[in-house]
């Protein structure tokens, strides 16, 4: 709802709430009773009006329609033959405006409420650019996001948003990324570094080579996501949606049957009968199900944005809540997706460790190789460049150097042996870096794709929240896979499977899930192209988004836009905490209702009973929703 029609609402409403306890005192100090019918009949109708002039217009729009049984149908009914009592002597004119007021009271609160969802999610959508500057022959000229191609070098200035994807050429500065990822600690960026669009930068401008066009962003891509967001309905929202169809016109004719047949019988006078029969529509709305309920659902969706993790509809937020199983690819999921060193091995008498890595370092300096590059990052301090001579790179078994005058090779073990050379280790399958030295083997590196910082943390979270089997898939070798399983304590690993084996792996998991419990699910994380089909046939396939590929965050029902492992937990937790809060919501509804339709029916029950029993309902379960946008700091 606009916030102008927000305001509007808001003054019509205290406007007339004035109006109310203010004929409400002169009716108690007897101001009235001298006053014509007519005239005391208008004093009450003109705000009945003002208050509820919105709402029979939409229920005229209905009948003229033939959608007749909605609420705002319910409710002008209710009320104007509330009004017809008044006139017939036999009722009071209070009533009958104080329920088409507290209605509009509860309609505030649920749009506001609604607002207040939408916030978190609509926050994304003020990451788009507006514009971009582009160099152009020295100068820079703003233009259309849409009209920047790859290839082209653009400028962000401090203080602005990334616009596009792309590598920073020259600058250093440190990015906000919390709008796409809620982390809140700056990312430090220099040239060779891949920026994304969406994220603020910071004091020092960059150049920027851009990597994807617009519809290819980063950006693009969330927004997306974000606006298709609302469409897929959990199974809950569309029971409620059928139980409305059904229930609305039911509960129409039963105040009818209840309005003849109570007179008919001789159980109440024919005022009595509309009376309850007037009490009985105001307490049947469905209102209070039909809002409260997708906004539960709405305001998870919203607290997961404010984690930096886009779900993409309530359905995956009800299949979350139920997963027991879930199944993880191994690179680039739990791991880092690069070569890193993760073990020094040395068995030459009196050598140390740390002299094992300064010899390959000095050995990899002018090697391009990944294992190169994390070889030398390990050792992490100044090269000397002057010891290496007469480097020569055998491809696919390694390097062959002179240091410090002696002769140095580094690579496979059949590099060595070829030289005459033993090998000596006890970790077949792993990949490794064989160290000799003047013709003396010295031991080896071992080279890993190393676990993510947060992997040991998020597998113990997600045992807490209450996954009781974890499956890691991967097409690296057993030995690497079980290395990492064991590391992070992954219950069961199946290695070596192409993306066809992932998908059929999945097929059995779930059908053992089934088998276990029916109302069970099974999720799967990963984040390269690979990862797509097995993304799709699990229940609930989170992406990792920040590094994963396009086609696997097409296919996954969540996306975690940081990669952080840990997040999955998270969204389990708030998934189920959404979901209680939402049957919480319809136990609330049903039961309270059925109880004043009750006693509605035997005549117990006043109006104001009645619209307690459907505003002040519709305001409880609003209230209660409410609680999901604060979930994003418990879970």
């Amino acid at each position: 709802m606009p916030v102008s029609v927000h305001k509007g609402t808001l003054f019509r409403v205290l406007g007339v709430l004035a109006a109310l306890l203010v004929l409400l005192g002169a009716e108690y100090a007897g101001l009235l009773r001298q006053l014509p019918e007519i005239c005391h009949f208008l004093l009450y109708f003109v705000p009945y009006l003002v208050i509820g002039f919105d709402v029979l217009r939409r229920a005229w729009r209905g009948i003229l329609q033939r959608q007749v049984f909605n609420e705002y149908f319910l409710m002008s009914l209710a009320t104007l033959a509330a009004f017809g009592l008044g006139i017939w002597g036999e009722g009071e004119y209070p009533e009958a405006l104080a329920v088409m007021l507290f209605y509009q009271i509860g309609e505030l609160f649920q749009s506001h409420a609604v607002e207040k969802s939408r916030q978190s999610i609509a926050a994304l959508m003020a990451l788009a650019p507006e514009s971009v500057w582009r160099e152009e022959a020295g100068d820079l000229k703003s233009v259309e996001p849409e009209d920047v191609r790859v290839g082209d070098i653009i400028v962000v200035k401090p203080g602005e948003k990334v616009p596009l994807d792309g590598r920073v050429l020259s600058g250093e500065s440190f990015l906000d990324t919390s709008s796409l990822t809620g982390e809140t600690r700056p990312k430090r960026v220099g040239p060779g570094d891949a920026v994304v669009s969406g994220c603020l930068n910071g004091a020092s401008a960059l150049r920027v080579e851009v990597s994807a066009a617009y519809e290819d962003s980063t950006v693009a891509h969330i927004l997306d996501l974000v606006e298709n967001a609302g469409f897929n309905k959990a199974k809950i929202e569309g029971f409620v949606t059928r139980f409305a169809r059904i229930y609305t016109p039911l509960v129409t004719v039963a105040a009818v049957l209840l309005a003849v047949l109570t007179p008919f019988w001789g159980i109440a006078s024919w005022a009595e009968g509309l009376r309850r029969a007037c009490n009985f529509l105001i307490v049947s709305c469905p209102c209070a199900l039909v809002l409260s309920v997708p906004l539960g659902f709405f305001g998870g969706i919203g607290a997961a944005s404010r984690l930096g993790v886009l779900v993409k509809g309530a359905d995956a937020l009800e299949n979350a809540a139920a997963l027991t199983t879930l199944v993880l690819d191994k690179t680039g999921t739990l791991t880092t997706g690069r070569f890193g060193v993760t073990e020094l091995v040395p068995l030459a008498d009196g050598l140390s460790s740390e002299v094992l890595l300064e010899l390959a370092a000095h050995g990899e300096s002018c090697s391009t190789h990944p294992v190169a590059l994390s070889i030398r990052e390990a050792w992490g301090r100044a090269l000397d460049p002057s010891r290496v001579k007469e480097m020569n790179e055998h491809p696919g078994y390694g390097i062959e150097a002179t240091l410090d005058g002696k002769r140095l090779l580094l690579g496979k073990a059949q590099l060595l042996e070829m030289s005459g050379i033993a090998v000596i280790h006890d970790k077949p399958g792993r990949a490794l870096v064989h160290v000799a030295h003047d013709n003396l083997y010295l031991g080896y590196i071992v080279m890993a794709d190393a676990p993510k910082p947060q992997s040991g943390e998020a597998m113990t979270e997600l045992r807490a929240a209450g996954i009781t089997r974890t499956v890691m898939l991967t097409g690296d070798s057993e030995e690497n896979a079980r290395v990492v399983a064991d590391a992070l304590g992954v219950d069961e690993v199946q290695a070596g499977l192409l993306p066809d084996g992932k998908v059929e792996a999945v097929e059995r998991l779930l059908a053992e899930t089934r088998q276990r419990n029916e109302r069970a699910r099974l999720g799967f994380v990963g984040d390269g192209i690979n990862d797509a089909p097995v993304l799709m046939r699990a229940d609930v396939g989170f992406a990792m988004g920040g590094l994963g590929s396009d086609a696997a965050i097409e296919a996954a029902d969540i996306v975690i836009l940081d990669d952080d492992p840990r997040k999955v937990a998270k969204v389990i937790r708030l998934a189920r905490a959404t979901l209680g809060i939402v049957r919480a919501n319809i136990a609330l509804a049903l039961g309270v209702k059925a109880g004043i339709l009750a006693l509605s029916t035997l005549g117990l029950a006043s109006m104001w009973a009645a619209v307690f029993g459907d505003v002040g309902v519709s305001v409880l379960c609003v209230l209660n929703s409410m609680r999901t946008l604060g979930m994003a700091k418990r879970v």
